[in-house]
Parts: C-alpha cells; sequence; structure tokens
C-alpha cells in the first residue's frame, strides 16, 4: 500500500497522536507517497469536465495534487490548506508542473476562508474525512462565500456501500478507533471515512444555498463508481 519512500508505521503513529494540523506537518514531506493522495489519473479523468476558470480554488489543497491539475486549464489558482508543512511541499512541486497559472498557496483555515466571491470554480479532494458533520455547515458556507454568483464547486463520493460491503465495516472499525483516540488524547485528530456520501452530501450543499447535481459515468477503470458532485451558487 505505501511506497518505500513514504512513512513508516512509526511516523504514522506519530501523525495520529498529534493534531490533525501538526500531523500533517509531520506527514507533508511523504505524503505523495502515500495512498492519502489523490491519485493523478482521477484528477486527469476529471480534468476536462472542469471547463476553464478564470479563478479557481483548491480547498485544504494538501500538496496541490488538485492545484497542478488547474494550473493547465485556468488563468490563477490558489490552494489553501491548515498545514505549513503540506503547503511548502506543494508550492516546491508545483514550481515544477506543467501549465501557464498563477499560483499561490495560502493557509487558512477552511471553515472561516478569508474569501468573497472571488472564485468561479472551487474544487476540494480528499478533505470530506476531516470536516466533522457538525462543521459541514461552516465548510461548505465559506466555499458558497468564495465563490462569484453562478460559480462553482466540484466534489468527489459515492454511495454508502451498507453493511453488506467489507469496505462498510473496516471503515467503521477505524471510524471507532479514532473517536476511541479522541476520547483519550488531546488535541483531536480529524479523519473518519464514508463520510460526505451521496446522497446526504447534496442535501447538506442545498442546506447552504447550493443548487446540487451528481453526475455518474465520468470516470472509468477503479474510479468508475465515483460520482461528480457539482453544486452552484445561484447566480
Amino acid at each position: 500500500m505505501f511506497q518505500t519512500k513514504g512513512p513508516t508505521l512509526w511516523e504514522l503513529a506519530q501523525q495520529a497522536l498529534s493534531s490533525t494540523e501538526k500531523g500533517y506537518d509531520l506527514l507533508a514531506p511523504k505524503f505523495e507517497h502515500t495512498p492519502f493522495r489523490t491519485p493523478d489519473d482521477l484528477l486527469l479523468q476529471l480534468q476536462p469536465h472542469l471547463g476553464h476558470p478564470k479563478r479557481a480554488l483548491d480547498v485544504c489543497c494538501g500538496t496541490g495534487a488538485g492545484v497542478r491539475m488547474l494550473k493547465p486549464i485556468s488563468e490563477e489558482v490558489v490552494g489553501i490548506d491548515l498545514s505549513a508543512g503540506m503547503l511548502a511541499e506543494g508550492e516546491a512541486l508545483c514550481a515544477e508542473s506543467p501549465g501557464g497559472a498563477a499560483v499561490s498557496f495560502q493557509k487558512g483555515d477552511a471553515l472561516d476562508m478569508p474569501f468573497d466571491q472571488e472564485f468561479d470554480l472551487a474544487v476540494s479532494f480528499g478533505a470530506n474525512g476531516h470536516i466533522l458533520p457538525k462543521d459541514e455547515p461552516a465548510f461548505f458556507g465559506s466555499i458558497f462565500r468564495a465563490l462569484k454568483p453562478g460559480g462553482k464547486l466540484v466534489l468527489l463520493t459515492g454511495r454508502n456501500p451498507g453493511p453488506l460491503h467489507p469496505f462498510w465495516w473496516a471503515a467503521k472499525g477505524f471510524n471507532a478507533a479514532m473517536h476511541a483516540r479522541n476520547a483519550l488524547v488531546d488535541p483531536p485528530f480529524v479523519m473518519f471515512y464514508l463520510t460526505m456520501t451521496w446522497p446526504e452530501l447534496g442535501a447538506s450543499l442545498e442546506r447552504e444555498g447550493f443548487t446540487v447535481e451528481a453526475k455518474s459515468g465520468v470516470f472509468s477503470g477503479m474510479y468508475r463508481g465515483a460520482l461528480m458532485v457539482v453544486a452552484t451558487r445561484p447566480a
């Protein structure tokens, strides 16, 4: 599952016993070599469906895989993340990647971003499990404010597989362990699976004022079951 350049089990344990921010600071130098990084193949399949936004925002951008995907199709791309370590890696990697867009990285809280009607497109990959259900209104509300009228948020998700699927049990077991860890260790580390699945995700987005559409058949291969969710801020 992990590449030879990826983190050791000890390093992962150190991350898990840290706060979410500090944990990703620790993981940042090796994050590109973990299975947590959004795959390039998935992003390249998504890219043709995003148009050519003038200004694009990658929320919880991590080491900038989404930013690098947006560079060839945008005029300007901003990546925002809570982890300074992840942002530093993203800046270094983005400097070597193709695409003519102006790129900047900014440290900030996705629940309260300092943007007001500035972006034509927002994306977020891999952040779903780091947003607690109680924080979804703040998360989606912050993105709604950042988008221009008519701007779009694109997210990737799937349907909850239910208790007949082995992954459902694995995810429930992992989530139970994380809840126990957070009850015993402070500060908490927020990372859970099977969050923001469809159709619950659509309902959450609509409550914040978006109009929402879920598109299937966008992806092929091992990602063919993924849904592309397009949430639009009304014009």
